[in-house]
């Protein structure tokens, strides 16, 4: 989750934010060197006392200036094409998942699984532990095992809403009587918080999304004890 500390994104908890991380540092990249060269020029352009004879028609140096930024757009539009049919991939999902929005809570269901639903609210300030984030945390989590790709279908009851976890490189609007789906999977063991990112009325900030990563093996505990409840 984000902290004080944290001054560019949150630390990556799956293959598709660890790509969104790489692309978001190339092209800082690229622009910090546009920016530096750019300051520079005009810079020297301020101080600069002489003055080029033939500096109101050069047909090199208009050359060069359209084509290095074309060439720079090249290298900024490849990465991100790639980025694009990363997150639209959804090969054979291990799990589906369906996530409904309500207005202010959210609601899920384990599609493969009979009788695996249950509704997720913030966990109330007078209710909170010692270990509770204020604001963050709910009363059920969404448990997924880890290393493993899940299909989640989102949708919403009555107002836009949208699913965001930014630590899985996730957001997805629901929208009432629309499906929309998105492929997930997390690298590692944790919990990983998000709130819904629309504005969807007064409740708007009081609806988080707290995901629980975990082993497969405890994964299928989680089933076997919720299908006996």
């Amino acid at each position: 989750m984000a902290t004080w500390k944290t001054l560019l994104l949150q630390d990556s908890a799956s293959p598709l934010m660890e790509q969104l991380s790489f692309f978001h540092d190339h092209t800082l990249m690229i622009l910090m060197v546009i920016t530096v060269l750019v300051g520079q020029l005009m810079i020297t352009l301020f101080f600069n006392k002489f003055s080029h004879r033939l500096l109101l028609e050069g047909q090199l140096i208009e050359v060069v200036w359209t084509i290095l930024p074309a060439l720079t757009l090249i290298f900024i539009a490849l990465p991100s094409l790639r980025l694009i049919y990363i997150i639209d991939e959804i090969n054979n999902p291990m799990i589906t998942i369906k996530s409904i929005g309500h207005q202010w809570y959210w609601s899920y269901e384990y599609s493969d699984f009979k009788n695996i639903e249950f509704d997720s609210y913030m966990v109330p300030i007078n209710s909170m532990n010692n270990y509770n984030f204020r604001l963050l945390d709910v009363d059920n989590r969404v448990v997924l095992p880890y290393e493993s790709q899940i299909r989640l279908i989102v949708t919403a009851t009555d107002v836009i809403h949208s699913w965001t976890v930014p630590a899985l490189g996730v957001k997805i609007d629901a929208t009432p009587g629309r499906l929309n789906q998105v492929s997930l999977s997390t690298s590692r063991t944790g919990l990983f918080y998000g709130q819904c990112s629309e504005i969807c009325g007064a409740n708007h900030s009081f609806m988080p999304i707290v995901i629980e990563s975990i082993s497969p093996k405890y994964f299928i505990k989680w089933i076997a004890k919720s299908l006996e409840s």
